[in-house]
């Protein structure tokens, strides 16, 4: 479990807001539910696993099941002042199962809770450095988002099982396009929504990554000397979702203790190596 010191308490206002948070039984979930508890908010907790915390109101449920997330939000009701999306999954599960939790799970949640969102609500969902490249295969995530329902977006993983893989860079990165698009949109009703990115955190699917993905984990950058804590992430979380962040929508914020900033500069110089040596070559 997650303890919050005094400091926490004294963070961004959350007393009396409604507040949904998926994936709460662990991990950055499980954290981001006691930073919002401590901060005086009326919390309701989703996850297929059973969750823990002394909250308003639990629900078990299968994000790649839309029946039951229509279920579980119908059930908490409005209003909804701040929805936290933490729910995930790695790349130890099958694609297609990693795909419906990761992003078309997580679509439908968002899109369940908006009816229930008054004009200063906001949303913040968990993507992943993973979905840094997103730009890359745009025409492919554009596609992805014209899907209209997980069942849809299902069959369209299906048809193009080698662009998603192993699921998860893939639905990370569809993640991130779709908060994007959805930021000009969600504007116009007075809503928020923003992506964090977190880097190497220590969480119960660490070590799943490290299986997986190890060697590429190990050659990742890490400016700041360490892994980050749930908590660490939770901070961020809420601030995102926070009065102080007003006016912040549509950001893709970076928690990674620098990892993206030194990838971007070593692509740079290799850029600019490739530069020179084309002007002398």
């Amino acid at each position: 479990m997650f303890e919050s010191t005094k400091e926490n308490e004294k963070m961004q206002s959350y007393q009396g807001r409604r507040t949904v948070v998926t994936g709460a039984a662990s991990g950055m979930g499980e954290a981001t539910t006691a930073l919002l508890r401590a901060a005086g908010a009326e919390v309701h907790a989703i996850d297929i696993a059973p969750i823990r915390a002394d909250v308003m109101s639990a629900s078990q449920c299968d994000l790649s099941d839309p029946s039951q997330i229509e279920s579980a939000i119908a059930d908490i009701g409005g209003p909804i002042d701040a929805l936290f999306c933490c729910a995930g999954l790695a790349q130890t599960h099958p694609p297609l199962r990693v795909m419906a939790v990761n992003f078309l799970g997580t679509r439908h949640v968002v899109e369940s809770a908006l009816p229930h969102m008054a004009e200063g609500s906001a949303v913040a969902v968990i993507s992943s450095v993973a979905g840094f490249a997103w730009k890359e295969a745009w025409g492919l995530h554009k596609s992805l988002h014209a899907t209209d329902s997980i069942d849809e977006g299902i069959a369209w993983c299906e048809a193009h099982a080698e662009a998603v893989g192993d699921g998860y860079s893939f639905s990370k990165q569809a993640l991130t396009s779709w908060v994007f698009v959805q930021t000009p949109v969600l504007a116009q009703r007075g809503l928020r929504i923003n992506t964090l990115c977190p880097g190497m955190t220590e969480t119960p699917m660490m070590p799943d990554f490290e299986k997986t993905v190890g060697d590429q984990l190990a050659a990742l950058p890490c400016p700041i000397g360490r892994r980050s804590t749930a908590e660490e992430q939770a901070h961020a979380l809420l601030f995102l979702n926070s009065v102080e962040a007003a006016y912040l929508t549509g950001a893709e914020l970076f928690n990674d203790g620098g990892a993206t900033a030194a990838m971007n500069m070593g692509m740079a110089e290799a850029m600019a190596g490739a530069i020179q040596e084309d002007k002398h070559g």
